[in-house]
């Protein structure tokens, strides 16, 4: 087949797709045509009307497909995107693929994709028709091992697209004793005992079940719809009153109805089956995107004849109903419309006048979020709240585009725009929050403190980015504006990006005065963020002139004004700052627990700037104590995350002579070879494994595959019991606990006995680990290193740490 993984891959594979919430009924014959047919096309487009499954059926074979992809499955929900232009950024968040270089996103795409056994899932294609047909068009031609799994509602009209038309589910014949085999049948039953627990299929009810599938034409969305009535009337009683809609819809017509007539008939029916208040509750929630929370169901939804107290009740009836998802997450629930009912309440909104009320609402709303999280960025509930406008990501882009449709509503989106810098920087959004705060700029003209603080916060976007003369622009305006107005918060934060500015230029002198004159503003004004962030690049210019004293007791500093306020991101980057100069002076232990520690913090928060200077800097200090294999292996790791994020030291420029030297030292210790083969090994290393490998963190699983070891990983002993290892294999085919039940002929709760077991054995928290675990023993090859290389490396002569007090004062 041609999407088979290599056996020789050593990457791990990636799948982003979201677990199944209730079970799949059916679909094995679709299911093995979509599959083959993805084995001889690379693009395949599930076609259907709404509500007939193709969002089900997509994920349930990229899930089963997956394994055979070595670079990943990736499922990108296009349902809730509005503006074409966003497509490809929204792609490259669905990927996870954070690039801060300005290149055009589709560059940055297919760069990323090049060479790469990928599937990408396109869910939800039709109202951005033309710029899929691109993009998968496009796409195609520049990566050969890359193919896509489409859904959409029209065929998306690209050079060897192969189509599949979703069927609705088979029912059973008029008159057939087989009602029970029939894949309808059986979606109707589980859905109906998930609502009525005792509710069975009898010879009583059998007729009037198979009637009742009849009637929906099969279609899943209708089925689970209807099977929600049964908690109040019997299967005869729904038959009846389904009969009644459809008389309504065809004036008295018994025949079949048309797909989209039976779908709109059943959300009518549901529509009307709802209290006036929910079905306000249903039109209102209409206006989010990619979900939304209680919280955020009380400010945007109440009032108008919802009283904010009963939103609460209204949620759990909608919930109740089916109209609304439940969603679970680490510290929340969410709550999601299906994209049809969710334009079925955009209908109904506009209907009733209030659509335009309801963005203001829902706009306001958002704009206060962004405001809110800003106030609490500097504090002990910084992760959380980072976390939250992460799940929030959809509806403060929709916000945003509502601030930015009416000119009036620009300043609102400017100081939105720019209270959202921090999720910029610390998430997948960088250049899509440099395009806003761009965006802010040409549309908010007037000279006062909003666009003073969106010029500045651009300008730290555009450093990230490499563009130093553009953000030198925006900051010489927004210096202008501060000093016109006498806000002092401003020119402390033009003085730090300007001293950032200055350090690119090799201008340390002046950039040291520049960070002292932002930490004076800054105390003035009492701004922990600003003073901070000044003090961690105070720290580093002192390190860069071997001015070491003042670098540490800077640097204490910094981490001293973090710890008084319970923050954590500053505080990461002053270990970082501070462990450089640590390293510098010869305590090694010292610095590598400062990294360490800075690095378990970054990778909680996922930050891939902060990881990529916590893995240069360890690198570093592995040359320094000659563990020059670890050391290759770091740069590595190093190389593939700067890849990922499109520039290398972004910010930090001045510390590149660290990492030539570094690589210059390893590579003449190791050889040239050894060298390579080393650095091969820790660039291809999965991510988490190579977080893991940097913080030197060992469990059952990674001791088996541990670099060094000498030989195979496969080689070592699993941990696991025989049976335990069938479990492990079963679970890596995709099956679920029910499944693996029937496979192995043992109780559900046993498997779940087992795979609970595997875990612990394993140090694994996901079923994704048991099945990459599982794969990546058989081929997963260790570098060789014969111990004669090792001792050679190891009695080489030893060489002083770079920039130790005496050196000369290391240059960009």
């Amino acid at each position: 087949m041609a999407v088979a993984a290599s056996s020789a891959s050593r990457r791990r594979q990636v799948s982003r797709l979201p677990a199944e919430v209730t079970s799949f009924v059916g679909r094995r014959h679709e299911v093995a045509e979509v599959r083959r047919m993805l084995s001889t096309s690379r693009t395949v487009t599930l076609m259907g009307v709404g509500g007939v499954g193709k969002t089900r059926l997509a994920i349930r074979v990229a899930t089963i497909m997956e394994r055979s992809f070595a670079d990943g499955v990736w499922l990108v929900q296009l349902a809730d995107l509005e503006k074409p232009e966003l497509l490809v950024p929204t792609v490259l968040e669905s990927m996870e693929i954070r690039d801060h270089s300005n290149r055009p996103p589709m560059d940055v795409l297919i760069e990323h994709l090049a060479g790469r056994q990928a599937l990408l899932v396109l869910d939800n294609c039709e109202h951005l028709l033309h710029e899929c047909a691109v993009l998968a068009e496009t796409l195609l031609r520049a990566t050969p091992d890359l193919r896509i799994l489409a859904t959409s509602r029209h065929v998306l009209g690209i050079a060897g697209e192969q189509t599949f038309p979703v069927p609705t589910l088979p029912v059973p014949d008029s008159g057939s004793h087989g009602a029970a085999a029939s894949d309808a049948v059986q979606l109707f039953t589980e859905r109906a005992q998930a609502v009525l627990p005792e509710f069975e299929l009898t010879e009583d009810n059998r007729e009037a079940v198979e009637l009742i599938c009849r009637r929906l034409d099969g279609l899943p969305l209708g089925i689970e719809l209807a099977a929600v009535r049964l908690r109040v009337l019997s299967v005869w009683q729904l038959l009846d009153r389904l009969d009644d809609r459809f008389r309504l819809l065809t004036t008295g017509s018994r025949a079949v109805l048309p797909r989209h007539q039976t779908l709109r008939a059943l959300i009518d029916w549901s529509h009307a089956l709802c209290t006036e208040q929910e079905r306000l509750l249903w039109a209102r929630a209409s206006v989010f995107s990619g979900g939304l929370d209680l919280e955020a169901a009380e400010a945007v939804c109440a009032g108008d004849g919802i009283a904010r107290e009963d939103v609460v009740d209204l949620v759990i009836g909608l919930v109740e109903k089916s109209i609304l998802t439940r969603e679970e997450h680490p510290a929340t629930v969410r709550y999601r419309l299906l994209e049809t009912i969710r334009q079925y309440g955009r209908e109904r909104l506009a209907d009733s006048g209030q659509s335009e009320e309801l963005v203001r609402r829902h706009r306001d709303y958002y704009r206060r979020l962004a405001a809110e999280a800003r106030r609490r960025l500097f504090g002990p509930d910084q992760v959380g709240w980072l976390a939250r406008l992460q799940l929030e990501h959809a509806n403060l882009r929709t916000a945003l585009a509502n601030c930015f449709a009416r000119p009036e509503d620009a300043p609102v989106g400017a100081g939105m725009a720019a209270d959202l810098l921090y999720h910029w920087i610390t998430s997948y959004y960088l250049v899509e929050g440099r395009r806003w705060l761009d965006r802010a700029l040409a549309t908010c003209t007037e000279r006062g403190e909003v666009r003073a603080r969106a010029l500045w916060a651009d300008s730290w976007l555009a450093i990230i980015q490499a563009e130093p003369a553009k953000a030198g622009e925006m900051l010489e305006e927004s210096k202008a504006i501060g000093e016109e107005l006498e806000l002092e918060s401003v020119l402390g934060y033009v003085a730090v990006f300007s001293g950032m500015i200055a350090m690119y230029a090799q201008e340390p002198e002046k950039a040291i005065a520049l960070y002292e004159e932002a930490v004076a503003r800054h105390r003035s004004t009492g701004d922990p963020v600003g003073l901070a962030l000044a003090l961690i690049r105070l720290s580093l210019a002192h390190s860069f002139l071997g001015d070491s004293a003042r670098a540490i007791a800077v640097g204490e500093e910094g981490i001293a004004v973090c710890e008084a306020h319970g923050e954590g991101w500053h505080k990461a980057y002053a270990q970082m700052a501070l462990g450089i100069e640590i390293w510098r002076q010869g305590d090694v232990r010292r610095a590598t627990e400062m990294e360490q520690e800075s690095l378990r913090f970054n990778r909680s928060l996922d930050d891939p700037l902060g990881i990529g200077v916590n893995l240069e800097v360890l690198a570093w200090i592995a040359a320094t104590e000659e563990q020059y294999p670890r050391a290759a292996r770091l740069l590595g790791i190093v190389e593939t995350a700067w890849k990922a994020i499109g520039a290398p030291l972004s910010g930090y420029g001045h510390l590149v002579h660290f990492h030539d030297e570094c690589e210059a030292r390893t590579r003449e210790a190791l050889g040239p070879a050894a060298f390579d083969e080393d650095l091969q090994w820790g660039a291809g290393l999965p991510y988490d494994d190579a977080l893991a490998y940097a913080l030197e963190e060992r469990t059952a699983a990674a001791a088996a595959t541990r670099p060094g070891a000498g030989s195979r990983p496969g080689a070592a002993p699993s941990p696991l019991t025989p049976r335990e290892t069938e479990i492990a294999g079963l679970v890596a085919r995709g099956m679920s606990n029910k499944e693996i039940a029937a496979a192995a002929v043992i109780a559900q709760r046993t498997v779940e006995g087992h795979i609970e077991h595997i875990m612990n054995k394993l140090g694994f928290r996901s079923r994704a680990q048991i099945a990459a675990w599982v794969g990546d023993r058989p081929s997963q090859d260790e570098s060789p290193r014969s111990a004669s290389q090792s001792r050679q490396a190891k009695t080489r002569k030893a060489r002083r740490p770079p920039g130790r007090p005496g050196d000369e004062a290391p240059r960009e």
